[in-house]
């Protein structure tokens, strides 16, 4: 994990507690950490959940891969201390959304295991929930669906370090939801994660 540097710093509490957002809201604040190739699905299922929350009346919010490069992520590449980077960032920034109550979609390819175990022990260290969506789909169908054009760039040498063709993805071990993109609709996929939602309590204030 990175290190602490400054100093003469102090965390300053406030009277406004987790559980009083959760329950102003009426649902509990949680990171849905959506991993898989490139062209996988994660961003698409994202946009779909976002919306289906939205009609449910919950708020919900996408941090997505791309969109953050843009922005706060814009001065890092894709070598393996860019990317664990990268990952770091964000696991800090979801951490927030979730304090403040909200159902965080965070859509990043996080081909590394120990980057997302560390953002899930992040998570877990401040009492905040990590639920890690594994957007599973087989490297021939990612190539053929190829939504961005990335894999064919890669594969003609045009793109270095490319998850799934000079750099390697780790799958899940233990995921607490397993989305087969080979075999399941988009509403099938929102359907699976809406109910593991209501099921454990998400969808309800504190």
């Amino acid at each position: 994990m990175t290190q602490q540097i400054a100093t003469n710093i102090h965390w300053h509490d406030g009277t406004v507690t987790r559980a009083d957002r959760n329950k102003l809201l009426g649902q509990k604040g949680a990171t849905l950490w959506f991993t898989g190739l490139s062209g996988s699905g994660k961003s698409t299922i994202a946009v779909a959940l976002e919306g289906a929350l939205y009609e449910a009346g919950k708020l919900a919010y996408r941090l997505d891969g791309d969109n953050i490069r843009f922005g706060i992520n814009k001065n890092l590449g894709f070598s393996a201390e860019d990317r664990k980077e990268n990952i770091r960032r964000i696991g800090e920034i979801a951490k927030l959304y979730v304090d403040a109550g909200i159902i965080t979609l965070s859509s990043f390819i996080s081909p590394y295991r120990e980057d997302r175990d560390n953002v899930r022990k992040l998570h877990e260290e401040a009492g905040m929930d990590f639920i890690e969506v594994f957007v599973d789909c087989k490297l021939d169908e990612a190539e053929k669906r190829d939504p961005k054009g990335l894999y064919k760039k890669a594969r003609a040498g045009e793109i270095k370090n490319f998850t799934g063709i000079d750099d390697p993805y780790e799958a899940p071990e233990n995921p607490e939801i397993h989305l087969s993109t080979n075999e399941m609709s988009l509403e099938d996929e929102v359907a699976v994660i809406i109910k593991y939602l209501e099921d454990n309590g998400y969808l309800q204030g504190a």
